[in-house]
Parts: structure tokens; sequence; C-alpha cells
């Protein structure tokens, strides 16, 4: 077998401060057994995106479901420095859904501030309800995980005037989650971590809370409730446009995270926010109501509130009478869901979702238009269903009853009694559509045909008419097709992939199959598995595992995976199989029991689970080298990693563990709370879960990946892993990456550097 030779390489001596593992290949097309005559490189893949998805742009339906709006170049154009002519910027543009008429409703023109030159960048944008004013987001920049601190601009399309919010001296991207009043009178918005409304009329700013600081912010959330509970926009409007609902976080109770910054300045900087980690003291949250007259809040009087309960959702309950507030425990097995008074703060239970372990997903109640009922997901069954709820929740409806799960709930059409769904009974690896009807007389009709296997979504109009759908499977990029929903007719053919199509049929197609196995106590578990195009069953291949293997992702889906499925086929051309495998307690359509097993047992059923299914696959295919098996995967995949490494240190040979969770007691209190128990209970399982508490076993290869500046899960469990390594003279690889956060892919080159450090080093080390 060939053995790929570094040019360079400066190994990691574990007894070292620090270390840069370096390295360049000189022929990264020409290793392994490959004999295409049209090689994959990860300079085709990440340098020159030469297998780069064609992208549809931002659709958005417009509410009446009459047709959608895009974001597109203008065809207006001037020429640059070089004289070529280029568009002068975006335009805002509808399509006729029957015929595919374009028509251009906000031209770039339009979109440019007197004074200027260039147009607005279009980041996001809201129509009024009236669709006579358009609220333009720009200039964002990054808070957290998204860009959502930024400038709004409105358009009134019957006077063609464009003005900003928030007064004349306002601060460069400053505004935040700025929303139309229901009659698009009024914008409110959040700045200084206080909400404000502002007329549009008189352009007269008024500030509706006052009390921010010291921790205090409001309509908006602190870190791990926007990481973890996956809100960002934190008010809401009334139907009638007379009350915004908030949430208001207190954060002082929580200890600060600091981050340092060695490289943009000529002394270090840091950078503070409060983290709540594993058992340490939460934010206080609060939702309080806001008249628009009085300007005075009322506060909503939740039983037993405290730091030890959370505010995961709120919404307005089909009406201006009543706010809908779920209120959930610290350790996240009861949410209790409350009608309040707007007026008086007053609640009223109406209805208690609990589980023995914990709620893995939290959703807005979604109102049907009377208000009299709503629209609810449950496991209450052993499995994910739709339920439809009344009011006062005497009255409980499964629209969808049977033995699989629904994933996501795509659009109700409430006028002709339908709401969609996507599923899977049959085959958890592939997604399709589904409906059933609203009054429970028809269940669990399949709308997506039997010619779309793999994996479908759909951006369906509000009405239920229309929709995007999107279709993939393991091998085949996404096509995009315009259709008509009943009967799923096919209208328009809106995106093809033609290009990257023919890019792909001049390659040398790898095998790939999915395939299940027995764990050792009978438990089926799902992967998939890629062998080179040239593949022969006669002889040995070394094995690489990608994994993740945590409650937030499943790997093995027959769906279309970009960049990642050209990597994969890359080191097939090299002479490796590439294969992957969910775990209990991913989030793989199989059931409550799945999903719940591993409560407080984070990382150690799931490696076992792990460990099982490399041995079946062993058993079964004679040309999996045992000896030569590698495994890597990223966040909570690389923490799976270095337990597979650490754990079962027999079966792994070599290990790239990135941005991994080294000691569960350092993550956040949200997520490692809600899946491995609080600590008081389950001390002893936090730490026999982390890989930590296992280093001391490690025998094969390591390569320790991280950036320093993930705010997400910190480089100081690295650091601290390091020195574990170091206390009983493991040997390893290590390279950090200056001041990128958890996806390491800021700064020039990262991406292109990391991947082929990482090829190197399976190739050095599993050949």
């Amino acid at each position: 077998m060939f053995t790929a030779k570094l040019t360079r390489w400066c190994a990691f001596a574990a007894i070292s401060v620090s270390l840069v593992a370096c390295q360049s290949t000189a022929d990264k097309s020409a290793t392994g057994n490959n004999t295409s005559k049209n090689p994959l490189s990860l300079e085709r893949i990440y340098q020159e995106g030469e297998f780069t998805s064609q992208w549809l742009g931002r659709i958005r339906w417009l509410a009446d479901g009459s047709g959608y709006t895009a974001v597109e170049k203008s065809a207006t154009t001037k020429k640059d420095e070089d004289g070529k002519e280029q568009s002068i910027g975006k335009e805002i543009v509808f399509y006729d859904p029957n015929t595919l008429a374009r028509t251009v409703l906000i031209s770039a023109e339009q979109l440019t501030p007197d004074g200027e030159k260039k147009p607005l960048a279009i980041d996001n944008y809201l129509w009024s309800d009236d669709r006579a004013q358009v609220l333009l987001y720009t200039n964002s920049k990054k808070v957290w995980r998204s860009n959502s601190r930024g400038d709004y601009w409105i358009l009134n399309l019957a006077t063609n005037q464009l003005q900003q919010l928030g007064g004349k001296d306002v601060k460069a991207s400053s505004l935040m989650f700025a929303k139309f009043s229901p009659d698009g009178s009024k914008v409110a918005y959040v700045t200084d971590n206080n909400i404000y409304l502002e007329t549009l009329s008189n352009n007269h700013i008024s500030q509706l809370t006052s009390d921010a600081g010291n921790g205090i912010i409001n309509g908006l959330f602190d870190w791990v409730y926007e990481e973890e509970f996956s809100i960002r926009d934190g008010f809401r409007w009334s139907p009638d446009g007379k009350n915004i609902a908030y949430w208001q976080l207190d954060t002082q109770g929580s200890k600060d995270f600091i981050m340092i910054n060695n490289t943009d300045e000529l002394y270090p900087t840091l950078t503070k926010f409060p983290y709540p980690k594993v058992g340490e003291e939460n934010a206080l949250a609060k939702i309080g109501i806001v008249n628009l007259d009085s300007k005075k809040t009322v506060w909503a009087k939740l039983p037993n509130n405290s730091r030890e309960m959370y505010i995961p959702r709120m919404n307005w309950s089909g009406n201006s009478e009543q706010v809908l507030i779920q209120h959930v425990n610290r350790k996240q097995d009861t949410n209790k869901l409350y009608l309040t008074n707007p007026n008086s703060g007053k609640v009223d239970l109406i209805m208690t979702e609990q589980e023995e372990t914990f709620l893995d997903f939290y959703d807005d109640a979604r109102w049907l238009e009377n208000g009299d009922d709503f629209i609810w997901k449950s496991e209450r069954s052993g499995w994910r269903h739709i339920y439809k709820i009344s009011r006062d929740g005497t009255n409980i409806v499964n629209l969808t009853d049977g033995a699989f799960d629904i994933t996501d709930i795509q659009a109700v059409d409430e006028k002709n009694g339908w709401v969609y769904f996507i599923a899977s009974p049959d085959d958890v690896a592939q997604r399709y559509l589904y409906r059933s009807k609203l009054d429970g007389t028809l269940s669990n009709q399949r709308v997506t045909p039997e010619e779309f296997s793999g994996s479908n979504r759909y951006q369906m109009s509000p009405d239920g008419q229309w929709a995007i759908h999107s279709h993939s499977s393991f091998s085949k990029p996404t096509k995009k097709s315009l259709i008509k929903v009943s009967g799923h007719q096919s209208k328009h053919l809106l995106m093809a992939n033609k290009k990257l199509n023919e890019k792909m049929a001049a390659l040398a197609k790898p095998e790939h199959e999915f395939f299940q196995v027995t764990a050792q106590d009978g438990v089926v578990l799902d992967g998939y598995i890629m062998r080179p195009a040239d593949f022969d069953a006669s002889k040995k291949y070394p094995i690489i595992f990608y994994v993740y293997g945590e409650p937030a992702g499943q790997t093995a889906q027959d769906r279309w995976r970009g960049n990642a499925y050209f990597w994969d086929q890359m080191l097939t051309e090299q002479g490796f199989i590439v294969a992957s495998i969910d775990n209990r307690g991913t989030p793989a359509p199989k059931g409550r029991e799945w999903r719940k097993s591993i409560y407080g047992a984070v990382g150690i059923l799931s490696s076992r689970d792990q460990a099982d299914a490399l041995k079946a696959m062993t058993e079964r295919w004679s040309y999996i080298d045992s000896n030569r098996v590698g495994i890597w995967g990223h966040s909570g995949g690389g923490s799976m990693t270095l337990n597979m490494l650490f754990r079962y240190p027999e079966l792994y040979k070599v290990g790239i563990s990135l941005a991994p969770v080294a000691d569960q007691r350092l993550y956040d209190s949200i997520y490692q709370e809600r899946y491995s128990g609080l600590l008081t209970d389950y001390a002893e399982s936090y730490k026999q879960g982390s890989p930590i508490t296992h280093a001391k076993n490690l025998q094969g290869k390591l390569l320790l990946v991280h950036g320093t500046g993930d705010d997400n899960v910190h480089y100081q469990g690295t650091e601290r892993l390091i020195n574990e390594l170091i206390k009983h003279n493991r040997q390893f690889d290590f390279m950090s990456y200056p001041n990128r956060s958890h996806g390491i892919r800021e700064g020039e080159g990262t991406t292109l550097h990391l991947k082929t450090m990482m090829t190197d080093y399976f190739n050095e080390h599993l050949k």
C-alpha cells in the first residue's frame, strides 16, 4: 500500500508549551490507489470552488400566497475600473407562480440613499401587511452565531421615499430585530438592550423600556438562550398593535467567560460575556407586556419563577387578549403552558408537557385563525406527532398517529383543513412530505411521489397551495422546482445544478450503501459506507469514520452534503473507505426511546454503540482492515472521537478531534443539563462521559484542533485536556487556530489549511 509522505510535519511534543502542526503536501491528488484520470484535489474542492452548488437566492412567499419575492442582481449595469459591465447592486423581484413572470418590485436605484452612489446591500427585508412599505436590513454585524445587529431603512413604495430608522444620530449597525406594527404605521426595535418605538409619519422615537444595564437586557437574549433555544428576536407585537410582549433577562447572576485575542492589536484584547456552565447560575427570565400608550410594563405572574426556570417560547394566543408563555424547569422535563392577561399579568395553566427524562425541542404554538385551538408537537405517545389542542387544553387530538416520527411542520392550510409535515415512516435516512386533516378524519397522506427517493424539503406558501420543492440524495446534488402542492404538480424547474452534475460525471464515482448493524443489546444502528470507484473486495482497506453522535445531529441521511461529499470521495480515491454511524441519542426519527435512552449517560452508551458498529462491520465485510481504523468529528463529533480513542484504544488507530467538549462540566447549562441531567444528580456520569477522564488510555495517533476564539465550545477545555495528556505522557499532535470561532472558518485560507492537515494526517498515519 502506497504511503503518502509529508514534505514537512512539525509534530507536537506533549511536554512542550505550545506547537503548531504544520505541513504541506507535494501532490495531494496522486496519493493512494487512485486510478481516476480526473482526480479530485483539495484545491479543486476548497480553493477553486469547482464543485460549488447553484444557489437559488433568498425567496419569500407573500402572505396571501399569490407569489414570491426574491433578491437578485439588478439588470442595470455600469462599467468597473477594468471597463467590464457590472450590476449596480441588488433588486427585489416578484414571481407569479403560475407563469413565472418576473416583475421588478424594488430596483437598485430605489435602494440608493440620497447623496450615495451605491444602493443598500440587502441582508434581509420584511413587507408591511399591506405591502405598501418594505423594511430593509443592511450593514449587519455578527453577534455570536448570526448577524443580528445592523441598520434598518424603510422604503415607502407610494412615495418612493427611503429613510433610515433610529434618528439622525443613530450609530452604525446598532439596531436589532426591527418589525412593523400590524398596521404598518410604526416600527419597534432594540438598541442598547432596550426596546424603542418609531412612528413612521414623523420619525418620532419613544423608549418603551428603560431599565437596561447591570446585566438587564430587554427584547434580546444572552448567549446560552440564543444558542440552545434557537431564539434571537426577543419581542412580539400584539395583533391589534396596542401592546408588545417581550423577554427580559437578568444576566448579572451568570459568571462571565473571557476570551483573549492576541493577534489583532498591539496588546491583547478581551471579550467578556455571561456564559452559565453546568451547575452554575443562569439568567433570570421574565415576560413583560408594555402598553404603547402608557409605556408601562405589566409583568407575567409566573409561579415560582426563578433562575432555576426557563422561558424558551412565548407568543400571542391567536388574539390580543392573552399571551401564551412556556415555563420550563431547569431539569427540562416539564413545560407548563400559561395563558397570560396583558393588563393584569394573571396567568392560567392550560397544559403541562412532561417527560421522564427530558424535553428536547421547543416550538411556538401555532394558533388556528379563530384562536380556539392550536397546533402542537409532542412525544407523549412515544413518537413525535402533531396535535390539535383546544385553547383550554382539555381537548387533544393526535393528527399524525402511528409508529413513526414527524420531523417538521411545513404549513397549515386552514381554509382547506390540512396540516403539512415531513416524515419518513419506512426509512429514517429519508424525508418526504405528508399531510393530515385538521379535523382528524384523515391522517398521514403522502404527498411526495415515489420518484423522489431521498430527502425532500418544501418552502410552502402560507396557504399551502404552492411550494419550492428541493430534492436531493446522497450522491445527487439538490434540484429545485416550483410545484402546485395539489397532486405535487411540477410547474417550473428553478434549479437543476446542471454544471455541477456535469463536473461530477467526469469523476470516478465511488460506491455507497446505507446499511444497518446491531449493537450488543440488540438495538439496530443505521449508517452509510463509501467505497472507492475501483473497489476490490479481495483487498484490505483502511476505514475512516465521520462521527457526530450528539442529540443535535443525524449523519446517516440520504441527502446531498456538498463539499463534505467531495472530500469523502477524494479520500476514497486515495484508497480509504469512508463510513458514518448514528448511535443512540442522535435525532433520527426512531421514536422517543431511541433519543431519550442516553439520558444521564452522554458519551458512555453512544461510544459503546460506535464500537459495536465497528465490530459488526469488520465481521460482515472482510475488506475492512481492523488494524487501520480512523475516526474524526467536529464539536460533539470531536468529543466522540476522543471517547473512541480513549475508551476503545484497541479499536481505533488514528483520530482527528475538532473543537471537542473534553469535559462536559465546562459546557453550557441548558444543553448539557438537558441530556446529562443535573450535576447534583449525575456527577459520576458527567465524569465518566467526559473524554478527559479516560485520556490516560490513549494509544493511537491523535490530532487535536481548536480555535482560540471559540465562544461555544471553549478553548479552555482543550487546554485542560492537553494538561491531562501531558500528565500521563501521552504523545499527540495539536493545532490551534488563532481567534477562529467554533466553525474554524474565519481567516484567509483556513478551510484549505485545515482540510490539508487532516488529509495528510490520515495518509501519514493510517495508510
